[in-house]
């Protein structure tokens, strides 16, 4: 009783040596966990409650300013996350603080322990490193390095996005050796990224990427860079709005895009970049030509090929001379039905590919059926009524014109 009541008057003042000795041994645990939190208590007293078996009190300890370099390491790898958390917070606080010829020991031990911590096994302990040192100068290098690279989007993202630390050759560098899934966005909205970064980014084909690169005004995009985009835009609903709300945009890459977004779309292109009425009426006109070009895709009636298409899936029979008889007599359910089953997507997938009216994806579910590419502009032309301008042709008269990794980005927008 009479420990307790010295420290009810005590734990709010200066603690002297003596005083903190007599409350790090008390059997009462919230003695221990107020006297860890306080900033007076000698490193030497901390030090003795690192050893703490309760959680609460090397928590306190963990946080305590005043706690001594060798019990930070210690607690660098306590078996509690909340300690280890604790820790980082607090590193990465005095981390700033410690420059000049008299800390360069700490500081030296400071990152020791950063690095430690950089490697934990805890993503949400590596993502509170990258959170609180994302924008500072005083990091070492290396340890911004090892986050930007790592595997966690919570981690890499935003020292990927906002430190100064990182180079662009840096950024190309983890963007070739691969950058964390879900992280690339990060590294698209960097402020005033280069052309070299921007073209890997655009090159990834990933639409979050290309999308938050779009958006970000003051990234430096090639002129070829953005006509790749626009190509790959017209297929991809999710880019249309950053693509037209791109502030750099000339009068030619308007026009393309014009003869893809919809209305709406047009109408902000037209207002945010106040063209002259002669450009306005061509964009919009555009439009109402598309519009009026667009064919009735209405859903058939209930569908009496499939029982025939499924014998002959099972028969093995169902190849590409059935195929091509069905597009020559316009069956749109018996070739729905196969390439349903030639694909392994299901029915209304292959409807909304061929809905599209894209050639370069309806392209693509041709090649995935296994389908020659002769067959493949048939159907582009005879089924999902692909203008002859926008058709696309084979390579060398025979052989499909895009690699099997743009297929399946073509394909990847119709997939869950």
């Amino acid at each position: 009783m009479r420990l307790l009541s010295l420290f009810k008057r005590r734990k709010k003042a200066v603690i002297d040596y003596d005083e903190s000795k007599l409350l790090a041994r008390s059997n009462d645990v919230n003695v221990r966990t107020d006297l860890a939190s306080n900033p007076s208590v000698r490193p030497e007293v901390l030090y003795y409650l690192m050893d703490d078996s309760v959680p609460e009190v090397r928590r306190n300890v963990a946080k305590n300013e005043n706690t001594p370099v060798q019990a930070n390491n210690q607690l660098a790898i306590d078996h509690d996350d909340e300690v280890r958390s604790e820790l980082a917070r607090k590193i990465c606080r005095l981390l700033p603080s410690l420059s000049g010829e008299e800390a360069t020991t700490v500081r030296e031990q400071t990152i020791n322990i950063l690095e430690v911590l950089a490697s934990d096994q805890l993503p949400s302990i590596r993502a509170i490193l990258s959170e609180s040192l994302k924008d500072t100068l005083e990091a070492p290098k290396h340890v911004i390095l090892a986050l930007a690279k790592d595997l966690e989007e919570i981690v890499a993202s935003p020292v990927l996005e906002y430190s100064p630390l990182l180079s662009e050759a840096d950024l190309l560098e983890i963007i070739a050796s691969g950058v964390a899934k879900g992280a690339l966005p990060a590294i698209a909205r960097r402020e005033n990224i280069g052309e070299d970064v921007t073209d890997a980014v655009a090159a990834s084909l990933e639409i979050p990427a290309v999308a938050a690169l779009l958006a970000n005004s003051s990234a430096q995009i090639r002129e070829e860079t953005l006509d790749q985009i626009i190509s790959q835009a017209e297929s991809v609903e999710p880019l249309h709005e950053p693509m037209v709300m791109r502030v750099d945009l000339s009068i030619r890459a308007m026009r393309r895009i014009a003869g893809f977004v919809g209305a709406s779309l047009v109408e902000k292109l037209v207002r945010k970049n106040n063209l002259s009425p002669e450009i306005e009426k061509e964009l919009k006109k555009s439009v109402k030509s598309r519009i009026e070009e667009v064919e009735d895709f209405s859903e058939p009636q209930e569908d009496k090929s499939l029982v025939r298409v499924e014998k002959l899936w099972a028969s093995g029979k169902l190849n590409e001379e059935k195929l091509s008889e069905a597009v020559a007599g316009k069956d749109l359910s018996f070739i729905h039905n196969s390439l349903a089953l030639m694909t392994g997507y299901d029915v209304k997938t292959v409807k909304e590919i061929i809905s599209s009216r894209n050639g370069k994806v309806v392209t693509a579910l041709c090649w995935k059926a296994k389908l020659s590419m002769r067959l493949a502009i048939k159907i582009q032309a005879d089924i999902a009524h692909i203008t002859h301008k926008k058709l696309i042709n084979a390579r060398d008269g025979v052989e499909y014109p895009f690699e099997e990794k743009d297929m399946n980005w073509q394909l990847s927008f119709y997939e869950d």
